[in-house]
């Protein structure tokens, strides 16, 4: 099996993922020298480049016809293991409200599970309009918590609530499916 180019970028951001946590977690400690703004600033260039690799691996995938099943575990991995690095690391930090974290990070992984079981019955639920807008609020509310601007928590509890309703969507989606038959 070969690592075509979109399963190369997810494989990249599987990577990121953990820079990105050490930057928010460990590097201030063991960088003091170093303004924090400066290690925000890497962090946010970090979890942009993440970012935009989840945009074109997908764009590349579809476009090119170079979607793999490789790349079907491997995109949505990497997305959740850049959003938990995010999450956590800003919630540790103090930067990201605990509950609005929690709710986030518990969606992601019951609907990460309940895409196995779908799977197993043979079934396809793709992710809607506004599972794609949840995921363009988390990375923005994420970006701006890093930078630590004006209306990143409110940003946050924007993405919480479409995270929620997106988690709902999806469950509303297969029951649909199941009702057809």
């Amino acid at each position: 099996m070969s690592l075509n180019l979109p399963n190369a970028l997810a494989f990249f951001r599987i990577l990121l993922a953990p820079l990105m946590f050490y930057l928010l977690i460990n590097a201030p400690s063991q960088f003091p020298s170093v303004h924090i703004s400066w290690i925000n600033y890497f962090a946010g260039l970090v979890f942009v480049v993440a970012s935009v690799t989840d945009f074109f691996d997908g764009y590349i995938a579809r476009t090119w016809d170079q979607k793999t099943k490789l790349g079907a575990i491997l995109d949505p991995l990497a997305d959740k293991m850049l959003i938990l690095a995010a999450f956590l690391g800003l919630m540790m930090m103090g930067r990201a409200n605990a509950w609005a974290v929690y709710l986030i990070l518990i969606r992601e992984f019951f609907i990460t599970g309940f895409r196995v079981v779908i799977a197993s019955e043979g079934l396809n639920v793709a992710a809607s309009m506004v599972g794609k807008v949840k995921t363009v609020f988390q990375m923005i509310a994420i970006g701006w918590l890093v930078m630590q601007w004006w209306g990143a928590e409110i940003l946050l509890w924007i993405a919480t609530f479409l995270t929620l309703y997106s988690g709902l969507e999806y469950i509303r989606a297969y029951i649909k499916k199941q009702a057809k038959g």
